[in-house]
């Protein structure tokens, strides 16, 4: 059974940052595509990131050279590393595996 959870959300100022994680189970992880996405109130889900087995990355253009996906395969777990933080990033933030196996999110808020 696949199980995805996210976690490091939280309440962080406008130009902080943030690290979340993703711990993966049920799945190969290692030969796995993963992807962070995140969606707002009354919005489609949008694609921020993705990261492919052998390690290459892709970004939406609105995060580029702010966010950095990455991957741990001994601990089956995805990261995405957000600097530079601006209230439009202000989401829930889910983690992707295959055609439709989702985490449960993370709420990331950025606010004075």
């Amino acid at each position: 059974q696949v199980h995805l959870v996210e976690s490091g959300g939280g309440l962080v100022q406008p130009g902080g940052s943030l690290r979340l994680s993703c711990a993966a189970s049920g799945i190969i992880f290692s030969i796995s595509t993963m992807a962070w996405y995140r969606q707002t109130p009354g919005k489609q889900r949008r694609l921020v990131a993705t990261i492919t087995s052998g390690g290459s990355t892709d970004y939406a253009d609105s995060v580029k050279g702010r966010f950095t996906i990455s991957r741990d395969n001994a601990k089956n777990t995805v990261y995405l590393q957000m600097n530079n933080l601006n209230p439009e990033d202000t989401a829930v933030y889910y983690c992707k595996y295959g055609v439709n196996y989702w985490g449960q999110g993370t709420q990331v808020t950025v606010s004075s």
